[in-house]
């Protein structure tokens, strides 16, 4: 980690807003390490991300906030938050039965690829206590029924918020969350699957797919709303399959696309890269 910040903000196109952000950092002796700035011409909406060392800043963190917000209280129209990257994010992993993911992410986890920390693992089933006992994470089981899922889902709430955790990756959890549970993490719920649907759903959508032909397939990672997987996109990605593709070849090569478009999502999310404006992301890179 470093001693950096990271503004991301939004606002109706503006070209002196972009000179207050950089007045406000040159002002209190900061280096810009990084600035990038989109123009939706159609909408006339600014997006920016900038990224600066606090090493020689002469305002304290605690401080900071407040000082941006009197720079910037005349722009009414402005949506910002600040970030600073001096401590790991603490994530939390929900799964159910396959572990393609979750190996993948705990592999990154392990070797320090990522900077983060995982207090806790949860899951409706015991099929993978195995795997967090390898990596001595503490992990949690809930059953979920229709009966019970209120009651169980504000245990995991109390859990995330005992961890102190700041955002959640669904690794292939088999349960659609509530909209009372989403509302307590917005823009912080990262979910991956396969880009099957709506024309191949079910439990076998790799199944369909090879029965239709399909000559490409994917994986998308979104943000989770209250609309099934419909929330803002973060990241996808596609491959090529053809006639000699069996069913098998389909759910490998689908397998790996999930895994690493999932960790292409979290990464853009560890780096502040991820901006949500309506039902979209401006992902910076």
């Amino acid at each position: 980690m470093n001693n950096n910040a990271v503004l991301l903000m939004h606002c109706a196109d503006n070209k002196d807003v972009i000179q207050l952000v950089t007045q406000f950092i040159s002002k209190h002796n900061g280096e810009i390490i990084e600035l990038d700035q989109y123009t939706d011409r159609e909408n006339n909406h600014l997006f920016m991300r900038v990224k600066w060392n606090l090493e020689q800043f002469a305002l304290q963190k605690e401080g900071i906030r407040d000082a941006f917000e009197q720079v910037v209280s005349g722009q009414t129209q402005l949506h910002w938050k600040v970030y600073f990257c001096d401590k790991p994010k603490r994530v939390a992993l929900f799964v159910t039965k396959l572990s393609h993911c979750i190996y993948d992410i705990l592999q990154r986890y392990q070797s320090k690829e990522w900077d983060i920390e995982i207090p806790l693992i949860i899951s409706n089933h015991e099929k993978l206590r195995y795997i967090a006992e390898q990596f001595d994470i503490p992990y949690h089981v809930f059953s979920i029924t229709k009966e019970n899922k209120l009651e169980q889902e504000a245990k995991e709430l109390a859990l995330l918020k005992e961890a102190n955790v700041d955002f959640v990756v669904l690794a292939r959890y088999m349960q659609v969350l509530t909209d009372d549970f989403i509302a307590h993490y917005p823009s912080r719920i990262i979910n991956i699957h396969h880009s099957s649907l709506p024309a191949f759903p079910g439990a076998k959508p790799y199944h369909s797919a090879y029965k239709r032909g399909v000559k490409i397939i994917g994986a998308t990672s979104h943000y989770v709303t209250a609309d099934l997987d419909a929330g803002p996109i973060i990241a996808q990605d596609v491959c090529r399959i053809t006639h000699t593709d069996s069913v098998s070849d389909l759910i490998r090569k689908g397998r790996d696309l999930e895994k690493t478009v999932l960790s292409t999502a979290i990464w853009q999310k560890l780096q502040h890269n991820i901006l949500t404006y309506k039902n979209k992301t401006i992902v910076f890179r």
